[in-house]
């Protein structure tokens, strides 16, 4: 089924599109950027977020399949729309030298195994913790906020080598985590040409 998209939201992007050139981004890419931006009403997040097209497309891909979306707060799941998500935060204990967000990431990947998709918005522990993990991820939405462990543990995310979304600054949150995911959800997945000239 079609999405149907606000009046509202409909003019806030065409204001966006007005004062942010996003044509130049591919259409994964672009599709993200300008959800992010949405969200925050945060121009800058165009030359923050970091991100490559290919593995956005098997993110894509994977979620549209079914692939599970793990997230390390319950107000990143809120803000995720069209699809359910795993948060063990409420289960989860902190300890000597772990935070209870990264006792849930623990959890989580307990739970879920490898080939999901991860959306960190909140705490930078997080996401450390899903870097030590073996966790194969098909994306890691890394974009916790906040002055401190933020911008390192997006930097030891672009380090890793794992397929992700991130940003440079200190910038970030729930509402742009979740909103970069719904950005893979909403954008239209690719159909077989039906008019296909080929005969059996």
């Amino acid at each position: 089924m079609n999405r149907v998209v606000h009046p509202i939201e409909q003019e806030s992007y065409r204001r966006l599109r007005a004062r942010l050139d996003t044509s130049h981004f591919p259409p994964l890419s672009r599709a993200v950027v300008e959800r992010v931006v949405h969200s925050a009403a945060d121009l800058e997040y165009a030359s923050d977020l970091v991100m490559d097209e290919g593995e956005l497309a098997k993110a894509h891909a994977a979620l549209h399949a079914g692939a599970p979306v793990v997230v390390d707060v319950e107000m990143v799941a809120a803000g995720i729309t069209r699809r359910d998500t795993v948060c063990r935060l409420k289960d989860a204990e902190s300890g000597p030298g772990l935070t209870r967000s990264a006792h849930a990431v623990r959890l989580a990947y307990e739970q879920v195994g490898p080939g999901a998709l991860w959306v960190i918005g909140n705490a930078p522990t997080a996401l450390e913790e899903l870097l030590t993990l073996d966790a194969a991820p098909v994306l890691v939405i890394g974009l916790p906020v906040g002055f401190v462990g933020a911008v390192e543990s997006k930097a030891a995310l672009r380090e890793s080598g794992l397929p992700a979304v991130s940003n440079v600054s200190e910038k970030g949150g729930s509402a742009v985590a979740s909103a970069a995911l719904n950005a893979l959800l909403y954008h239209p997945v690719p159909q077989p040409d039906s008019q296909s000239e080929e005969t059996s």
